[in-house]
């Protein structure tokens, strides 16, 4: 099995669950140069939505909520599997934690229809230490979040 297993920060928020809280907040991104690894959204109760937020760079995105007055949670910590797709590609990586006694607790994935996957993995806070030397995390490896894209951060006063 070809894959490359790092962790990734994330935060989220909760927003008014109605048309277009969703597209306002990647606006806001966007529109702020705030990059990133993957964006999840659920509901949580009757009228709210959970925001999750991976950035590419987490102190842009702190910037951001500090200036739009957004309240973030985190950081939580996953881990950002990508390798080749092929047959039981996971099956190697869940062993592992299985024989080790970690719980997956959340896992969601997607092949990019050229052989290739992405698959983003969240396991218990007080298990993610252990997960890392268990799956042999290389800290070595440089994460998409250290990758320069010679993007800069333009911050516009407020009102």
């Amino acid at each position: 099995m070809s894959a490359t297993i790092y962790s990734a920060e994330y935060y989220y928020t909760t927003v008014k669950d109605a048309p277009g809280q969703g597209c306002r907040f990647l606006e806001t991104l966007a529109t702020e140069e705030v990059n990133l690894l993957a964006f999840n959204a659920f509901p949580v109760g009757k009228d709210r939505t959970q925001l999750v937020i991976y950035p590419l760079n987490s102190t842009w995105l702190g910037e951001l909520a500090r200036h739009e007055g957004l309240k973030l949670t985190g950081p939580h910590h996953a881990f950002i599997v990508h390798g080749d797709d092929e047959l039981g590609a996971l099956v190697g990586i869940h062993q592992k934690l299985c024989d080790a006694e970690i719980n997956v607790s959340s896992s969601s994935g997607i092949t990019d229809g050229r052989g290739g996957f992405r698959y983003i993995m969240h396991v218990h806070p007080e298990d993610f230490e252990r997960a890392k030397s268990v799956l042999g995390v290389d800290l070595n490896v440089k994460s998409l979040a250290d990758f320069h894209l010679g993007v800069y951060r333009r911050f516009a006063a407020k009102n």
